[in-house]
């Protein structure tokens, strides 16, 4: 389908899921949704996650949910908010977590763009909300669409990383080849779970020591 703004190599790959009767009335949903309503990220973003990585360049997924639907914090990235906005909890704790198993220093933005173009894919399940409600855009046809982008990944390419915090994600990730790629597991790091494991999961160090490992650059987290 011409008309679905998104990177050149992932229009490719996607590009028989662009004409599925699914996604047809999935963007005509979208496109109303944007005609009478705020809704997040702004329309350019919605596939930011492929635009600032492209299909060749994946070497690591994290699985997210929702955008978030406050005003200004969506960027199209999982976990990210735009420059400037607050942190929310769930990041603030990612980044304690980076902090406690790399040693880095908790950044002051929580924009994660220059995780993307290192070949992190930063998906959410669904990739746009209503203002200030929660899973509004849930069941309209995203998530058919994230899974196929996860089958994907999964059949054609090899040694990926696959980031799965919280129940959600793991259920997600159940399609996922474990035999050619490496699947993290842990709770997911919002402030009513991150204690009871995703503090000391060592994922991101283990991501690198895979990378290296398999012959691809390491992360720079």
């Amino acid at each position: 389908m011409k008309d679905v703004q998104i990177e050149e190599s992932w229009k490719q790959v996607l590009k028989l899921e662009f004409e599925k009767p699914y996604f047809q009335t999935l963007r005509e949903f979208v496109r109303s949704e944007y005609a009478t309503g705020l809704i997040f990220p702004p329309a350019k973003r919605i596939f930011s996650a492929f635009d600032h990585c492209p299909f060749d360049k994946v070497k690591v997924v994290i699985l997210g949910q929702d955008p978030y639907h406050g005003k200004g914090q969506a960027n199209g990235l999982c976990f990210s908010v735009a420059p400037g906005i607050q942190l929310p909890p769930s990041l603030q704790n990612i980044f304690k977590e980076i902090n406690a198993d790399l040693g880095k220093p908790i950044p002051k933005t929580g924009d994660l763009t220059r995780w993307a173009e290192q070949g992190v894919l930063l998906l959410n399940a669904t990739l746009t909300v209503r203002e200030n409600v929660a899973g509004s855009h849930q069941n309209k046809g995203w998530e058919i669409f994230t899974d196929s982008v996860i089958q994907i990944l999964s059949t054609q390419k090899s040694h990926l990383v696959f980031l799965l915090w919280g129940s959600f994600a793991q259920k997600k990730g159940q399609i996922i080849d474990a035999s050619k790629h490496l699947i993290l597991q842990s709770p997911h790091p919002s402030p009513l779970s991150a204690h009871r494991g995703f503090f000391g999961n060592h994922h991101f160090s283990k991501t690198n020591d895979y990378l290296s490992s398999n012959g691809s650059s390491a992360i720079d987290w």
